[in-house]
C-alpha cells in the first residue's frame, strides 16, 4: 500500500463575504444531517457512548444538541468548502 498524503486546496488566503458567513451554519447543521442519516442507514443508533462494536454513537442527536466541539468541527468543514467554491472563481448569489 502507498502511503497517503493529504493534500486539501490552499484556501487560507480566501476570505468569505461577510453576506455569506451565515450560510456556514447552515451548511454545518447539513454536514451533520448527511452523516447522521448515512450512520443510521448503516444501522448506528445513538449510545451516551462510542461503540463500533455495536454501532452506538453520542452524536446521533439533533444539530442543536451537539457539543460544542462537534458543531466546531462541522463549522471547519462547511468554511473550508465554500471557501474553495469561492476560490474557483463560482459566485453564490441568494
Amino acid at each position: 500500500m502507498t502511503e497517503y498524503t493529504p493534500c486539501p486546496a490552499d484556501t487560507s488566503e480566501q476570505e468569505i463575504p461577510e453576506e455569506l458567513m451565515p450560510l456556514i451554519e447552515e451548511m454545518a447543521k447539513n454536514v451533520h444531517e448527511v452523516w447522521a442519516k448515512n450512520r443510521m442507514l448503516e444501522g448506528w443508533t445513538y449510545g451516551a457512548v462510542r461503540d463500533d462494536a455495536n454501532k452506538k454513537h453520542p452524536c446521533l442527536v439533533p444539530y442543536e444538541e451537539l457539543p460544542e466541539s462537534e458543531k466546531e468541527y462541522d463549522r471547519a468543514t462547511s468554511q473550508q468548502t465554500l471557501k474553495l467554491i469561492l476560490k474557483l472563481g463560482f459566485k453564490i448569489t441568494l
